[in-house]
């Protein structure tokens, strides 16, 4: 196992450039399996869920080439196996992207149940709602999840709440359904908007992605593409108050300015200097800052991903500044952590009231889950001394060369091995 060691309290300067969505990039691969030819994918990240989900892709028969770190070329058209049962699968949420791509494409899915952080309840029922609504039998039984329909015919599907997976993925089986499918109180978020455009580009007809209605008129097939990720709006984000928590002058470059408002909103109520151009963001925090409440929405809300993110930034800053969580149930587990480093968070139900602290100190903490690992590493680069982060192989699921993107804007950062005697990192 391995630990990140962050020595704190150094303002970051510099530029950090942004990877390719994490998360569109887990529904546009499974997504190839649909033309049944060759798509060439470009800024793709590189971190460990999306190397865990081309692996389970290639048991299925896909055949993966890396052009370059970034560039991925996915042939699908020898795909012999439709059932996924890689046992690592179950440690990625976007497992069930596969269910709907290969429902869509043979009619025929057998995949076991999501994995992924423990962040709270995360129920497939609506995915399974829009299957059935769609045409197919849908099991699940023994962790499996089985799909199967002799054909896919094009309904109305009303989701009972706002769900970004259940709206991609049924996406995906309805494109080349017979007739015209229409999702109705849709999720929003910049990479279902990705997800449309990316199937729009093999031949697909999707129209109102981005609205809370989306309407898919059936296709009788798709073919090979070469297509670009968006950046990764919750990448941003945290590198954007990594910036503001060290009273810093960080620009995030390729980035996408509007998928950043909700946040970046926050940030200038904070009295953030936010600077914004065509493809990046200036952060700049000269003043003290300002407390203030936040409330996790769907997009373009504020999104529950960059919750742990700000509550770190709101631990050390003056005033009472309140938290609600409005999507997961259990994602405040890592507070207790960031009272171990002297924060002042106490936690009532789907709501932390936060009281500024003057200095956060360093400590041993764990990284429960991927976006509570980042909260962690932005409070450790504020605090006064050394920080030791075990549960790194959370963060590593979803931030690409961490450790290198940091150290570039002025952080005191470096990985070690569990038992690695760390005084012989010397941090300055």
């Amino acid at each position: 196992m391995e630990q990140l060691v962050i020595k704190g309290n150094v303002r970051l300067k510099g530029e950090v450039f942004i990877s390719g969505a994490k998360n569109a990039a887990l529904a546009i691969l499974p997504a190839t399996i649909l033309a049944n030819d060759v798509c060439v994918i470009e800024n793709v990240p590189c971190v460990r869920d999306i190397q865990v989900l081309l692996q389970s892709m290639e048991q299925l028969g896909v055949l993966i080439e890396y052009i370059d770190e970034h560039k991925v070329r996915v042939d699908t058209r020898n795909i012999k196996n439709l059932k996924v049962d890689y046992d690592y699968i179950k440690k990625i949420r976007a497992s069930y992207y596969l269910l709907g791509a290969l429902l869509g494409k043979y009619k025929e899915a057998e995949v076991a149940l999501p994995g992924g952080c423990n962040i709270g309840s995360r129920p497939i029922d609506q995915h399974i709602k829009g299957f059935e609504a769609l045409g197919a039998n849908v099991k699940v039984q023994h962790g499996i999840i089985e799909a199967s329909a002799d054909k896919l015919v094009g309904t109305n599907v009303f989701l009972d709440m706002v769900t970004v997976g259940a709206t991609i993925n049924i996406m995906l089986a309805a494109v080349l359904a017979e007739g015209t499918t229409v999702i109705e109180n849709a999720a929003k978020e910049p990479h279902i908007v990705d997800v449309a455009n990316f199937l729009n580009s093999m031949g697909a007809e999707i129209k109102g992605a981005g609205t809370d209605v989306i309407r898919i008129n059936g296709v009788k097939d798709l073919h090979g593409t070469e297509y670009m990720i968006i950046p990764d709006q919750i990448e941003t984000g945290t590198y954007m108050i990594a910036g503001a928590i060290t009273g810093g002058d960080v620009t995030v470059t390729n980035v996408i300015p509007k998928h950043m408002e909700a946040i970046s909103a926050k940030l200038t109520e904070m009295g953030v200097i936010i600077e914004e151009y065509d493809e990046s963001i200036r952060v700049i925090a000269n003043e003290p800052l300002k407390n203030i409440h936040v409330k996790t929405l769907p997009y373009p809300g504020f999104p529950t991903d960059m919750q742990p993110q700000m509550t770190a930034i709101l631990s050390k800053t003056p005033g009472t500044s309140i938290m609600t969580e409005s999507i997961f149930e259990n994602r405040f587990s890592y507070t207790d952590e960031l009272n171990r480093m002297g924060a002042n968070i106490k936690v009532e139900g789907n709501t932390a009231v936060i009281e500024g602290v003057k200095q956060l100190t360093g400590a041993e903490v764990a990284a429960p889950d991927l976006r509570a690992g980042a909260g962690l590493i932005l409070a450790a680069l504020a605090a006064k001394g050394e920080t030791v982060i075990t549960g790194v192989e959370y963060i590593d699921r979803g931030y690409e060369h961490l450790e290198k993107k940091l150290t570039g804007i002025g952080a005191n950062i470096f990985r070690v091995k569990e038992k690695a005697d760390k005084s012989m990192f010397k941090v300055v």
